[in-house]
């Protein structure tokens, strides 16, 4: 019965080919626009989240400030500081923690040959930093525990720092020199996409081995520390124990809000979700309103083919035909219609997307020509599905109203119909 309901649908869409066709052209341009607006608001929010990944995906940066609350008789306004002492205490008591660094900066310069970067971020960090920061080389390598053992004068740059050092030229094995000091070039990272950073940006910066940096620089107290928890769901219980241990070995109060600033994935996570979910909703919403409008179309066309075939109705009636008969029937014939146009508009949304393939958004502002911070117009099959759903919702309400007024015509008052 199903199949004699499809082939009659398609055949009572044959008699007005034309407006059939008409018709379906506001589906095929309405899922386009929800397929195609699902896939930007998919890429936009990938690039966002990467480009916060790309600070380090759970780490978090503990800042040392002053104390507020006065502990065992200690005076208020105490300097918190950050010692090796600091490192070894987080690592002998808080077992949520993977790893623990300190990290100190300074702008000494940065030369090669006649060039010279008086601003460039200097890092002395341990080996650990890179796996926490997510500090990937694309040449070379990242410092190791050889470098930090034995105060070896090599230094990471970031993807700016090389380019305006060596303008393209290769940098492994280069010598350059940071305060008048020599250093061997290790690794290069390559140009970053990144939408959060502290002191300066990775780009902007290099890095070498905190024990070398002892040569160039008081390092007894470091600028921040840094941790990773052993997984992101621990990182609030990471945070007290590194917290605790801290206040324990230097005398002040785990539960001062001030002495200890901490700031972690948590602080960003909201910011992430407000700006990538908020925008996907409204960009579906768009798209399922363009599709909607479709469907309204979709709908006048059934009432006015009711009225067309209010006879052919009656005589239907007449001859056995029941009310649920004539619901499929119509139902049917809108459904036929949303379906052959959204197959159409999904093959025209591919089409699209590989016709535009990559528009601009953040390589431009990071000075990036390699396309991975551009908005890519991928459609996946869960965009084809989300938008299938929003199809099948307009197609059921757009053709319920003409179906159940075909199926409430009076049989013999249709049969009399002029």
């Amino acid at each position: 019965m199903l199949i004699e309901i499809i082939l009659e649908a398609w055949t009572a869409l044959k008699r007005n080919l034309t407006r059939s066709f008409l018709t379906m052209l506001g589906i095929v341009w309405g899922i386009a626009t929800v397929t195609l607006l699902i896939a930007y608001g998919s890429s936009f929010r990938s690039i966002l989240v990467h480009g916060f990944d790309a600070f380090g995906k759970s780490v978090v940066i503990c800042w040392p400030q002053q104390t507020s609350e006065q502990p065992g008789g200690q005076r208020a306004g105490k300097k918190v500081v950050i010692e090796q002492a600091d490192v070894d205490m987080v690592k002998a008591t808080a077992p949520l923690v993977r790893h623990v660094c300190r990290e100190t900066v300074h702008r000494p310069g940065i030369a090669y040959g006649d060039r010279l970067l008086g601003t460039a971020a200097v890092r002395g960090v341990c080996p650990e930093y890179g796996e926490m920061r997510n500090e990937v080389p694309s040449e070379g390598r990242w410092i190791d525990a050889g470098d930090e053992l034995e105060r070896r004068r090599v230094i990471f740059l970031g993807g700016r720092t090389k380019e305006q050092l060596f303008s393209g030229r290769p940098a492994i094995g280069e010598t350059v020199e940071v305060g008048g000091v020599r250093f061997t070039v290790i690794g290069v990272m390559a140009r970053k996409i990144q939408l959060s950073n502290y002191f300066s940006s990775d780009d902007e910066s290099a890095w070498i081995p905190y024990s070398t940096a002892g040569d160039l620089w008081n390092t007894r107290y470091a600028a921040v520390l840094l941790f990773e928890p052993i997984a992101p769901q621990f990182e609030k219980k990471a945070m007290a124990q590194v917290l605790a241990a801290v206040a324990t070995r230097q005398g002040f109060s785990p539960t001062d809000p001030k002495a200890f600033q901490m700031f972690g994935r948590d602080e960003f996570r909201p910011v992430i979700d407000a700006l990538t979910i908020g925008l996907q909703v409204l960009l579906a919403f768009v798209g399922a309103l363009t599709l909607g409008i479709g469907g309204v179309g979709v709908m006048n066309i059934m009432l006015v083919s009711v009225d067309e075939r209010i006879r052919e109705i009656g005589l239907r009636r007449a001859l056995g035909a029941r009310k649920r008969h004539i619901k499929l029937q119509f139902l049917a014939e809108t459904l036929l219609i949303m379906i052959l146009g959204g197959a159409i508009g999904v093959l025209l949304s591919y089409l699209i997307a590989w016709a535009v393939g990559t528009l601009p958004m953040m390589g431009p502002l990071f000075e990036d020509d390699s396309g991975q911070g551009d908005i890519h117009l991928r459609i996946s099959m869960m965009t084809v599905v989300l938008s299938g759903a929003v199809l099948l919702v307009v197609g059921v309400v757009s053709g319920l109203v003409p179906a159940f007024r075909a199926s409430k015509l009076d049989p013999v008052e249709a049969l009399r119909y002029e």
